[in-house]
């Protein structure tokens, strides 16, 4: 057999979900372990390496040309599965790096890779057996360890959330706690994303009584508060690297809460006005604009609709 059958076998023994058993998957191992097809097991290395480096790993040495677009495909169908399987440690020389970040590495766990250097040898199966006897333990391990760097908030109703860190969800926790307070106190929170798991929080039974789907792929923006007395929904986007509230995005909601008898209030948030100006010409008319370095003021994007004279 090659690299590859015998690799998938490992991935199989390890206990990888049958979608893991795959070339994709086996090829994303081999790199991580800096294994060509001559090179024997024991020669396994623990090594830093970018989804990037892995696609050209693959490509000069197993003849597999991946698109740059399959690097998501690769994240949430094959790294994602190895970190819950203790297989892999996601950043480990920068646990607090943001999930989105271009400069997200992988490493094998060191129990991992003694269990594969060992393959085809008489010791293969009692190190197999440990490994998987103590798994639970490794993904409760490496839990752990993210967990210290998550950023934790209070939902106004007690329930904790915790997000994964970067400046995104700074943004998220300022909106949730300073604007929110600032402008609408009297608002349920409905829904908070996340970098890391989309569907943090969601209030799915206020979300049924209001008519607005949600699904594991949902569409919604980074944050939905709702006011019943007023019967309006404030849409929040948290806007860090991705684009705000465009005009394209505002199209795309309505048809998305086409069936909701709510008002909606749209609203991109930014942490300064540095981030505001890249995004200035992107934003969409009829909509809000709130920065965290100024938290008691908004801007309207239109015009006539708000003419007031000013008062000294």
């Amino acid at each position: 057999m090659n690299k590859i059958d015998e690799i998938i076998i490992i991935l199989e023994s390890l206990g990888l979900p049958k979608a893991q058993q795959n070339e994709r998957s086996a090829l994303t191992l081999l790199a991580l372990l800096d294994l060509k097809e001559g090179t024997p097991w024991a020669k396994s290395l623990k090594r830093v390496i970018r989804i990037h480096d892995i696609l050209i790993f693959i490509q000069e040495n197993y003849g597999k040309q991946y698109a740059e677009n399959t690097r998501e495909t690769i994240r949430r169908q094959t790294l994602h599965q190895f970190e819950q399987a203790g297989i892999v440690v996601r950043n480990p020389d920068n646990p607090s790096r943001p999930t989105n970040s271009p400069k997200t590495v992988y490493q094998i766990a060191d129990e991992a890779l003694e269990v594969i250097k060992k393959y085809g040898t008489p010791s293969w199966q009692p190190v197999l057996v440990e490994f998987v006897k103590i798994k639970g333990k490794l993904t409760e391990k490496y839990d752990k360890r993210k967990k210290r760097y998550f950023i934790s908030v209070d939902l106004p109703n007690g329930t904790p959330v915790n997000l994964s860190p970067g400046k995104h969800n700074e943004l998220q926790v300022k909106i949730l706690q300073e604007f929110r307070k600032i402008f609408c106190p009297n608002t349920k929170v409905t829904y908070v994303g996340d970098t890391a798991r989309k569907l943090l929080y969601v209030d799915q039974k206020l979300l049924k009584q209001l008519q607005i789907p949600i699904t594991k792929h949902d569409k919604l923006p980074d944050v939905v508060l709702y006011d019943k007395e007023k019967n309006i929904l404030f849409l929040i986007e948290a806007v860090t690297a991705h684009g705000p509230l465009s005009p394209k995005r505002q199209i795309e909601l309505e048809e998305t809460l086409k069936h909701s008898r709510t008002r909606r209030i749209y609203i991109s948030a930014f942490p300064d006005f540095h981030e505001f100006k890249r995004h200035i010409s992107n934003i969409a008319w009829e909509t809000e604009v709130w920065i965290a370095d100024n938290p008691a003021h908004m801007i309207h994007f239109n015009g006539p609709k708000f003419f007031t004279t000013h008062s000294k």
